[in-house]
């Protein structure tokens, strides 16, 4: 039976009061639904996970894979002379560098989207804060560029005064500063997210190291999330026009040694964790068929012949990977990945996936039914009903989603 890709085929009731506004205090407490090939079970926790994991695979330590992104201030709120509120939300650099970026004094050129726009005129500075800065604003094509003052400032100093968290819309409330640090994963590293990967939010410096303590290996990855991870999908009747927005993933050297030798089962903490996973198994093949690196995934390219036919294992993917890096003396890869994952999609890299409860008629719900097929209805109908109370998106709870056909 194919795929119905309507719109509608990913929808269901979220009531707004299950929407979580805030996390759980500590983090690790957040409840965790297990669903291990067709069974679902309740009653775990997050802080759990370190004697759990081995159970699924009768005693063997899974490799957990990580997003170290870290997520940055990206919306700035300056006002006119006329004191109109002018929003401009940084998404990327246009050199792709977020830490040079971010390190630069002015000017600088971002793509940004810029709201409330009509509401002043482009020849006159933005102010915050009776004047404390001064923003200058233009657009250069699909950018805009920046100048301010005092321009001793960094980018980086300009967002820490006068930047906010991002938070997501369907948190409906304005950002606190305890936010700062309760949108940020305990292990973030590199700044260039303007969103959390929020099945991450819930491993705290304890449940780390309790994973280390019990053997279970980490990798870290690196994926910016961008703004299209809330993009609405308008595309009622074929929900594969959707456009995904490009997304800049870093990987080290290390790492791709790390995931070429692994016999362990490979879990994916995130949906953006699994996207990286999958588009370096991508490139991997690219580089093995054409003999050349391309840094670059198309967003339907795994669709389309005959890559779609594709007999390579990841693990031979990633070791193409790794010994381009050897070869030509890498310190690791950086590219763009606009992979989009939906039903009919086969997972080459993951066995398992970390993920929290997703927004209806979400790309992520696509990549979520991929994973485990339409048997996510019946999770998300057992999580809304049960009496445990469910929290759900980027403050909720979370559920560990082990594919059928994966060897236990």
């Amino acid at each position: 039976m194919s795929p119905d890709y309507s719109l509608a085929a990913f929808d269901y009731v979220l009531p707004p009061e299950r929407i979580a506004l805030y996390p759980i205090e500590p983090r690790h407490n957040a409840l965790l639904l297990v669903y291990d090939r067709g069974s679902i079970i309740h009653g775990h926790r997050v802080f759990h996970l370190p004697d759990l994991l081995p159970s699924f695979w009768q005693g063997q330590r899974p490799l957990l894979v990580f997003n170290d992104s870290r997520v940055f201030k990206a919306r700035l709120l300056f006002t006119t002379d006329e004191g109109q509120r002018i929003e401009i939300f940084l998404l990327r650099p246009w050199n792709a560098d977020f830490g040079e970026a971010l390190s630069a004094n002015p000017p600088v050129r971002w793509k940004a989207l810029v709201g409330n726009a009509r509401k002043w005129k482009k020849e006159k500075p933005l102010r915050w804060h009776n004047n404390l800065l001064q923003l200058n604003v233009s657009r250069q094509g699909d950018f805009v560029v920046l100048e301010w003052y005092p321009p001793t400032l960094t980018l980086a100093e300009v967002l820490e005064i006068a930047g906010e968290v991002p938070l997501p819309p369907y948190i409906k409330r304005k950002p606190e500063i305890s936010d700062t640090e309760r949108y940020q994963t305990s292990y973030a590293r590199e700044a260039g997210s303007v969103a959390a990967p929020t099945a991450g939010l819930h491993f705290t410096p304890e449940v780390m190291e309790a994973l280390r303590r019990q053997g279970i290996p980490q990798v870290f990855l690196t994926l910016h999330v961008g703004i299209g991870t809330f993009a609405p999908v308008r595309h009622m009747d074929d929900v594969r026009r959707h456009s995904m927005h490009p997304e800049i993933f870093n990987v080290t050297v290390s790492a791709l040694e790390t995931l070429a030798s692994t016999t362990r089962p490979i879990v994916a903490v995130g949906t953006t964790s699994l996207r990286t996973l999958e588009t370096l198994y991508w490139l991997g093949v690219q580089l093995l068929k054409s003999g050349r690196w391309v840094s670059q995934l198309p967003q339907n390219m795994p669709y389309e012949g005959p890559w779609n036919q594709s007999r390579v294992s990841f693990r031979e993917a990633i070791e193409a990977l790794k010994i381009k890096c050897l070869n030509e003396r890498l310190a690791g890869l950086q590219g763009e990945t606009s992979l989009y994952i939906y039903p009919g999609y086969q997972v080459r890299s993951a066995d398992a996936l970390l993920t929290n409860f997703h927004q209806p008629r979400s790309t992520l719900l696509m990549l979520v039914e991929a994973f485990v097929g339409t048997d996510w209805r019946r999770i998300y109908s057992e999580a809304l009903q049960h009496s445990l109370g469910y929290r759900f998106l980027s403050y909720g709870d979370t559920m560990l989603l082990i594919r059928p056909g994966t060897a236990e």
